[in-house]
């Protein structure tokens, strides 16, 4: 029978096959000789065991899948940031977003914590880039609706750095669901991590990942785009990169650059550009067999 993971935790994967509760069950030897390793939204082929669990025996073909949040079939990125403490890195934003178009995912950027700052600026900036943007605020429930409506009918994941309030934005989208929330260190400014697996949840007309947060430390160790298809995953460069005076032109600091100039005329935000060069910078650092293993 075939059936999805839901949840991953201490060796076990549970398989909902449309009866409850999901299926608890290991996974065959045979995968791990495949080096396959399931992942939470995977479509799974499985047996049922005399005691009712059962054993993943094969994993069905994946439309995507990420490293950080270890998620795969994700209609969906929702990028959760925020203006308030913790204040999100842009970059952060701009990483997880490249990963998503480079997957063929969607993405929706979501600033929480609207009753205590807005970040109209940065909003702005993703939503002139081309970006569903919505500002909500899971206290007062300012946008919940609104973003109920944009995860209806698919299956998303909620991703951010820690402390911007993934969890608490689920609770409200689901009154009684009881994700367990955390606060934030006033000292450094960040969130302490209470999401410690990745889950999947149905939530408001479609299914949602709650995951663990991230810190800036954890992008850095996030897969690399390689550096010659970076630039087609910021959608709003995909207009100039015909344009370029060069061939393989790197949108860095070459004369002639296309994506340089539409920067200059205020066409495409100077921190998404920004952005755009520090993860080439750290493409380039990739070592071959690295590129290989992706």
């Amino acid at each position: 029978m075939t059936g999805r993971i839901v949840k991953a935790l201490s060796g076990f994967y549970y398989v909902d096959i449309g009866e409850e509760p999901p299926v608890p069950c290991r996974g065959r030897g045979r995968l791990r000789l495949q080096k396959l390793t399931p992942l939470v939204g995977d479509r799974v082929e499985i047996s049922r065991l005399d005691d009712g669990t059962g054993m993943v025996d094969a994993v069905l073909p994946r439309k995507n899948q990420f490293r950080r949040p270890m998620v795969a079939n994700i209609d969906q990125m929702v990028i959760i940031a925020s203006g308030a403490i913790p204040v999100t890195d842009p970059f952060l934003i701009d990483r997880m977003a490249a990963m998503a178009e480079w997957k063929g995912c969607e993405v929706l950027i979501c600033f929480n914590k609207c009753d205590l700052d807005r970040a109209d600026g940065l909003a702005a900036v993703y939503r002139e880039a081309g970006f569903p943007t919505l500002q909500v605020s899971a206290e007062t429930g300012d946008g919940i609706p609104e973003l109920a409506a944009a995860i209806a009918g698919k299956v998303s994941a909620f991703t951010g750095n820690s402390g911007v309030g993934k969890s608490s934005i689920l609770n409200a989208l689901q009154p009684g669901f009881g994700l367990e929330v955390g606060d934030v260190s006033e000292k450094l400014g960040r969130g302490r991590h209470t999401t410690r697996h990745v889950e999947l949840f149905p939530v408001a007309g479609g299914l949602a990942a709650d995951t663990p947060g991230f810190s800036a430390f954890d992008v850095e160790r996030m897969e690399a785009i390689p550096k010659e298809e970076l630039a087609w995953a910021f959608r709003e460069f995909r207009p100039f990169l015909e344009e370029c005076r060069f061939q393989g032109c790197a949108h860095v600091k070459e004369r002639g650059c296309a994506v340089r100039e539409a920067v200059a005329a205020g066409k495409i935000a100077p921190s998404r550009h920004k952005s755009y060069v520090r993860l080439y910078e750290q493409a380039k650092e990739i070592p071959d067999w690295e590129k290989r293993k992706n």
